[in-house]
Protein backbone atom coordinates (compact mmCIF):
# COMPACT_ATOMS: atom_id res chain seq x y z
CA UNK A 1 0.00 0.00 0.00
CA UNK A 2 1.10 3.48 -0.89
CA UNK A 3 0.25 6.72 0.82
CA UNK A 4 -0.37 9.84 -0.87
CA UNK A 5 -1.71 14.26 -0.17
CA UNK A 6 -4.90 15.41 -2.10
CA UNK A 7 -5.44 18.37 -1.77
CA UNK A 8 -8.82 20.31 -2.63
CA UNK A 9 -10.14 23.87 -1.84
CA UNK A 10 -12.53 23.71 0.96
CA UNK A 11 -15.01 26.32 -1.14
CA UNK A 12 -15.10 23.45 -4.35
CA UNK A 13 -14.90 20.41 -2.54
CA UNK A 14 -14.49 19.96 1.23
CA UNK A 15 -14.17 16.99 3.37
CA UNK A 16 -17.77 17.38 4.44
CA UNK A 17 -18.88 17.38 1.01
CA UNK A 18 -17.44 14.01 0.43
CA UNK A 19 -18.52 12.59 3.78
CA UNK A 20 -22.00 13.41 2.51
CA UNK A 21 -21.13 11.44 -0.89
CA UNK A 22 -19.47 8.44 0.84
CA UNK A 23 -16.96 8.56 -2.36
CA UNK A 24 -16.27 10.86 -5.36
CA UNK A 25 -14.11 11.16 -8.48
CA UNK A 26 -11.08 12.81 -8.03
CA UNK A 27 -10.98 15.01 -11.30
CA UNK A 28 -9.74 18.52 -12.38
CA UNK A 29 -5.64 17.55 -11.87
CA UNK A 30 -4.17 19.60 -14.79
CA UNK A 31 -0.79 18.86 -13.83
CA UNK A 32 1.35 16.36 -15.22
CA UNK A 33 3.66 15.78 -12.35
CA UNK A 34 -0.02 15.45 -10.50
CA UNK A 35 -1.51 13.20 -13.43
CA UNK A 36 1.55 10.73 -12.73
CA UNK A 37 1.29 10.48 -9.16
CA UNK A 38 -3.02 9.71 -9.87
CA UNK A 39 -1.91 6.95 -12.24
CA UNK A 40 0.56 5.43 -9.96
CA UNK A 41 -2.19 4.85 -7.50
CA UNK A 42 -3.57 1.44 -6.26
CA UNK A 43 -7.09 0.13 -4.95
CA UNK A 44 -6.67 0.14 -1.31
CA UNK A 45 -4.07 3.27 -1.27
CA UNK A 46 -4.67 5.97 1.31
CA UNK A 47 -4.41 9.75 1.29
CA UNK A 48 -4.31 12.35 3.40
CA UNK A 49 -7.57 14.87 2.42
CA UNK A 50 -5.78 17.97 2.80
CA UNK A 51 -8.21 21.66 2.41
CA UNK A 52 -5.94 24.01 1.04
CA UNK A 53 -6.97 27.52 0.62
CA UNK A 54 -7.19 29.75 3.64
CA UNK A 55 -7.69 26.19 5.74
CA UNK A 56 -4.11 24.81 5.07
CA UNK A 57 -4.17 21.82 6.86
CA UNK A 58 -4.88 17.86 6.51
CA UNK A 59 -8.28 16.78 8.05
CA UNK A 60 -8.98 13.02 7.29
CA UNK A 61 -8.51 10.22 5.41
CA UNK A 62 -9.03 8.84 2.25
CA UNK A 63 -8.86 5.42 0.16
CA UNK A 64 -8.13 4.81 -3.10
CA UNK A 65 -11.39 2.24 -4.74
CA UNK A 66 -10.74 2.80 -8.64
CA UNK A 67 -7.46 3.14 -10.01
CA UNK A 68 -6.70 5.96 -12.74
CA UNK A 69 -9.19 6.44 -15.62
CA UNK A 70 -9.14 9.14 -18.39
CA UNK A 71 -10.85 12.67 -17.09
CA UNK A 72 -12.19 14.47 -19.88
CA UNK A 73 -10.83 14.71 -23.70
CA UNK A 74 -7.20 14.47 -23.58
CA UNK A 75 -5.26 10.85 -22.23
CA UNK A 76 -2.97 12.49 -20.24
CA UNK A 77 -5.09 13.46 -17.97
CA UNK A 78 -7.08 11.23 -15.22
CA UNK A 79 -9.17 11.30 -12.18
CA UNK A 80 -9.34 8.24 -9.43
CA UNK A 81 -12.14 7.26 -7.14
CA UNK A 82 -12.14 7.74 -3.22
CA UNK A 83 -13.73 7.29 -0.59
CA UNK A 84 -13.69 8.08 3.41
CA UNK A 85 -11.94 6.50 5.88
CA UNK A 86 -11.59 8.93 9.01
CA UNK A 87 -11.17 12.46 9.86
CA UNK A 88 -8.18 13.51 11.70
CA UNK A 89 -9.37 14.42 15.29
CA UNK A 90 -7.45 17.40 14.68
CA UNK A 91 -6.45 19.14 12.10
CA UNK A 92 -2.55 19.03 11.02
CA UNK A 93 -2.14 23.00 9.72
CA UNK A 94 0.55 23.41 7.27
CA UNK A 95 2.63 25.04 9.91
CA UNK A 96 2.73 22.54 12.29
CA UNK A 97 3.68 19.98 9.02
CA UNK A 98 6.95 22.27 8.41
CA UNK A 99 7.63 22.71 11.96
CA UNK A 100 8.01 18.25 12.58
CA UNK A 101 11.86 17.84 11.52
CA UNK A 102 9.98 14.19 10.46
CA UNK A 103 8.41 15.78 7.57
CA UNK A 104 11.31 17.71 6.39
CA UNK A 105 11.60 16.01 3.09
CA UNK A 106 7.72 15.50 2.62
CA UNK A 107 7.18 16.19 -1.42
CA UNK A 108 4.04 18.33 -0.38
CA UNK A 109 6.44 20.73 1.37
CA UNK A 110 9.05 20.76 -1.02
CA UNK A 111 6.51 21.79 -3.43
CA UNK A 112 3.53 22.69 -2.46
CA UNK A 113 1.74 23.68 -5.71
CA UNK A 114 0.89 20.02 -6.14
CA UNK A 115 -2.74 19.19 -5.70
CA UNK A 116 -1.75 15.20 -5.57
CA UNK A 117 1.72 14.25 -3.95
CA UNK A 118 3.15 11.57 -2.56
CA UNK A 119 3.82 10.22 1.27
CA UNK A 120 6.25 7.90 2.70
CA UNK A 121 5.74 5.40 5.43
CA UNK A 122 7.20 7.31 8.19
CA UNK A 123 5.45 10.44 6.75
CA UNK A 124 2.39 9.22 7.26
CA UNK A 125 2.86 8.16 10.52
CA UNK A 126 3.71 11.33 11.76
CA UNK A 127 1.25 13.29 10.28
CA UNK A 128 -1.30 10.72 11.93
CA UNK A 129 0.49 11.13 15.26
CA UNK A 130 0.00 14.52 14.95
CA UNK A 131 -3.83 14.28 13.98
CA UNK A 132 -4.43 12.03 17.23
Amino acid sequence: MAYWLLKSEPESYSWDDLLAERQTEWTGVRNAAAALHLKAMAVGDRAFFYHSGKDKAAVGTVEVTRTAQQDGDEARWVSVAVKPLEPLAKPVTLAAMKAEPKLAGMEMLRQSRLSVSPVSDAQWAAILAMGG
